[in-house]
């Protein structure tokens, strides 16, 4: 397949803009890599006028699969988990062609895992599990038990996630496989949510349960990002937080994280006084982590 494509790649490896070429080639018991395509030809550029570009091939019965990506794309998709299957493309792949050992420097950075980008990771996925939970409980104690079972089985994912981030890896192929080594505990949890005899709503509140205890002893560590950030100064509007630059990708998570790091004391409320009386700007800044 490879020999088929050349012609495809090598014309884009000729570009200054281009800078590595990669080949993801069908293995017989893991489809799913490739989606389905016998290959998938990951072409990494430093800038595009889209993000993503994709486009698709056939020959002799076969199909591939043609993949542009600029590298600020890349580095979202790395950062977010938002693209599982490309740490996979990244890690199997085989090297078409590499700029100044690019691809080469990445992949030692991924399996180094820099403790700011996990902190940040960690950040990102604890707003998320936040979110998920406190969601979860609402649907909880308004009886919508589907609905709350649904939030919990994402809650558990996003605190399964942090756990293996925590541990220093990349949880991007098969988290529970992970989890089930480095934190038994979060995996039990998740067999009692999906294959207990209890009825739902009891499965349910036995498990919000165990998982406050689960965040709550996860808290420090999961919101170090957000505090170290909000410590850069003494009182932020949400407006700042929102767009800084290091906090944009906390997303539509990042108001409910707020209000649950002011209830567990980690965040305080600073009131600024407004020209309407009795009003007051509601400001923000970080505790100290003890």
């Amino acid at each position: 397949m490879e020999d088929i494509l050349r012609p495809i790649y090598q014309e884009r490896a000729s570009q200054a803009n281009t800078l590595g070429v990669l080949i993801i080639e069908k293995k017989q018991k893991s489809i799913m890599t490739t989606d389905t395509f016998d290959a998938v030809l990951l072409i990494i550029v430093k800038e595009a006028e889209q993000p993503v570009f994709i486009k698709h091939y056939t020959y002799d019965e076969k199909k591939a699969a043609l993949h542009i990506v600029t590298q600020e794309q890349l580095n979202k998709w790395l950062l977010l988990g938002s693209n599982r299957k490309v740490f996979e493309w990244l890690y199997i792949g085989k090297i078409l062609f590499d700029r100044n050992e690019y691809i080469n420097d990445l992949r030692t950075e991924l399996m180094e895992f820099p403790f700011h980008g996990r902190k940040i990771k960690m950040g990102i996925e604890f707003a998320k599990l936040i979110r998920r939970y406190t969601d979860g409980k609402a649907f909880f104690d308004n009886r919508n038990y589907l609905d709350a079972y649904n939030y919990v089985v994402h809650s558990l994912h996003h605190l399964a996630r942090l756990a293996v981030i925590e541990n220093g890896f990349h949880p991007e192929v098969t988290v529970w496989d992970q989890v089930k080594q480095i934190e038994p505990e979060i995996y039990k949890l998740y067999e009692e949510l999906v294959s207990s005899e209890e009825s739902l709503d009891k499965r349910l509140e036995l498990l919000f349960l165990a998982s406050e205890f689960l965040i709550h002893s996860r808290t420090k560590v999961g919101a170090s990002h957000i505090i170290d950030t909000l410590s850069e100064k003494s009182s932020w509007t949400f407006n700042e937080i929102m767009n800084h630059v290091e906090l944009k990708e906390y997303s539509i998570d990042l108001g409910v994280l707020i209000e649950y790091l002011i209830e567990k004391g980690l965040v305080k409320i600073n009131n600024v006084e407004t020209k309407g009386q009795g009003v007051y700007h509601r400001n923000y800044s970080a505790e100290k982590l003890s």
